[in-house]
């Protein structure tokens, strides 16, 4: 038989295209993303504070109320609440979330008591 059609040398893929598609997703992912923090929650480990003193000062964090040594208190009034259990505002109080507490949840609380001068928060699970 005859062969009319002559067979050409198979040309290789170009990989311009593809690797034009990369750089665009790698550009598109680098603007889509964020870089650096908004806000960075100083909170020391439990073995790094200092010697705990003075009565208990446990505020539990839950997603619907805030309890203080298991007390439900409205969370406008945990600062007056704790600052009654103080000696200092360096004191330290425990706080724990619990099951179903978001970390904005915690960061509210946090933030409440940071507002009333309570800096020495504890982070614990």
């Amino acid at each position: 038989m005859f062969n009319l059609v002559q067979d050409r040398p198979r040309r290789r893929p170009s990989l311009t295209p593809m690797i034009d598609v990369v750089f665009l997703l790698l550009v598109f992912f680098m603007l889509a993303s964020r870089f650096g923090a908004e806000q960075v929650l100083p909170v020391p480990l439990a073995g790094n504070g200092g010697a705990y003193q003075g009565p208990p000062r446990l505020i539990e964090v839950s997603p619907a109320t805030v309890k203080l040594n298991g007390v439900e208190v409205a969370l406008a009034e945990l600062p007056a609440y704790v600052a009654d259990l103080m000696s200092a505002p360096q004191d330290m109080l425990i706080l724990r979330g619990r099951e179903g507490a978001t970390l904005q949840r915690i960061v509210d609380v946090s933030d409440a008591l940071r507002g009333a001068g309570m800096t020495n928060l504890v982070l614990v699970e």
